[in-house]
């Protein structure tokens, strides 16, 4: 017992400079948590690219464990006969996840932005996000 009371004793007397070194560990951890922030604001801000992509929505979805955002394919064919092309794209807006539903199977153009280095897949599965569909004639 009484090796106990001196353990909790000396928690009590703590020392000058254990104060200090306990003071500069927050200040490293809120410089980090501020840096951490920041980072995110510009990459979540900031775009790569931006572009328009012309094809045929053939799939969208909304997909995730916790963060559900609308995952797409826009089939692209750049030569009559040719191949066709995937352009897998994410929508983070409600409103242009449901222009894009309602224009399945019809030509459309995409306006999107490339964002890169977002920290997580919560943001999306691919680093092409649509802002803007509009139909093709």
């Amino acid at each position: 017992m009484s090796q106990n009371r001196t353990f909790f004793q000396s928690l009590n007397n703590t020392s000058p400079s254990s104060k200090r070194t306990a003071g500069f560990v927050w200040i490293i951890l809120l410089v980090l948590i501020a840096a951490a922030a920041v980072y995110g604001l510009v990459v979540w801000k900031w775009s790569y690219s931006s572009g328009e992509r012309v094809g045929a929505v053939q799939k969208i979805s909304k997909k995730g464990w916790i963060c559900k955002t609308w995952e797409g394919e826009l089939n692209m064919v750049v030569l009559p006969g040719g191949l066709p092309e995937k352009f897998l794209f994410t929508v983070w807006d409600e409103a242009v996840a449901k222009s894009v539903n309602k224009t399945l199977g019809k030509r459309v153009s995409l306006h999107y932005e490339e964002k890169m280095g977002l920290p997580t897949s919560c943001f999306g599965d691919t680093r092409y996000f649509v802002t803007k569909v509009v139909v093709v004639e």
